[in-house]
């Protein structure tokens, strides 16, 4: 009788103690794995070419590099949204903008089509090959996008066609995420000021 108490106290002790010991090995690897991504070196890619694709909107869009074909996810930035597929997230961005949703999808379609004019000619892509989470099958890489010597992220933001949010990472240049992300901010409150874009009709 002993021997069983004592066993299942063991038992119990070890089934205790093993959350503690996955969420350890989680938070290694995640550390690990954040590691890695940070020493990815940045590749520049040139003579791209913006490709026409149904699924392209202002932050995310086909691209083709020389050999290169694939999706691109812009750093910094978050689009809004050209219908309601993703209503939550259409409702998100409305909320934040201070539209509604209708407004939101319009400034959605007026991002797209920004972004096909502004990359009509050659551009350069900055990536890690760092893939971005997505609800297609496809894979989508992050990167950011230069054309005429000017950031696109900065491009979208100046002129109220997108929000400073999601993935970022230190740039090419060496130039901090953090300082460059204060940067982004700091577009997003100058257009919010001047109306610019989807801020024109803003109630906030």
């Amino acid at each position: 009788m002993t021997d069983s108490l004592h066993s299942y106290a063991s038992s119990m002790t070890m089934l205790r103690t093993l959350p503690i010991i996955l969420a350890a090995l989680l938070t290694a690897f995640q550390f690990s794995e954040g590691i890695a991504a940070e020493r990815k070196k940045w590749e520049m890619l040139t003579d791209c070419q913006y490709v026409e694709n149904k699924n392209n909107d202002g932050d995310n869009f086909r691209v083709k590099c020389g050999e290169k074909d694939f999706v691109l996810r812009l750093y910094f930035v978050d689009a809004p949204e050209t219908n309601m597929r993703y209503a939550e997230r259409t409702r998100e961005q409305s909320e934040h903008f201070g539209v509604t949703l209708e407004e939101t999808m319009k400034a959605g379609v007026k991002a797209t089509g920004t972004v096909r004019e502004t990359l009509k000619g050659p551009f350069i892509v900055w990536t890690r090959w760092a893939g971005a989470a997505g609800r297609g099958n496809e894979v989508r890489y992050y990167g950011l996008v230069e054309v005429g010597g000017k950031s696109l992220v900065e491009i979208l933001v100046s002129n109220g066609l997108a929000r400073t949010k999601g993935v970022t990472a230190n740039l090419p240049t060496g130039e901090k995420s953090k300082v460059y992300i204060e940067k982004v901010h700091a577009l997003e409150a100058e257009a919010k000021k001047r109306q610019i874009g989807v801020w024109a009709r803003s109630t906030k």
